[in-house]
């Protein structure tokens, strides 16, 4: 009986290596770079609000910014008379351009 051993072409690790770090270049330029950019452009909307301002929620929900308070909430109105307190996290931005444009 004999054994056959097949060895690994010299240089294959080095090409691995530099496969997984193309890949790790990839994923991060399409996938963290984005959401990262998206996050900070949320960021700047939401310490960027003020009263007046027309937002829609991730609800759903349409109204205008009556009051922001100084622990993360706006007072919402949404219809005359009628408000809501909600966090300034929950309002849309991407909505929120869409209704303002």
């Amino acid at each position: 009986m004999t054994a056959i051993l097949l060895q690994a072409p010299q240089g294959g690790g080095t090409f691995q290596l530099v496969m997984l770090g193309g890949i790790i270049v990839v994923f991060w330029f399409f996938m963290i770079r984005p959401q990262a950019k998206k996050a900070k452009e949320q960021k700047k909307f939401i310490d960027g609000m003020q009263k007046g301002d027309k937002v829609v929620t991730i609800a759903g929900i349409h109204g205008s910014i009556s009051k922001v308070n100084e622990d993360n909430t706006v007072q919402l109105e949404v219809s005359p008379g009628s408000y809501l307190k909600i966090e300034r996290s929950s309002i849309s931005l991407e909505w929120s351009q869409a209704i303002n444009k």
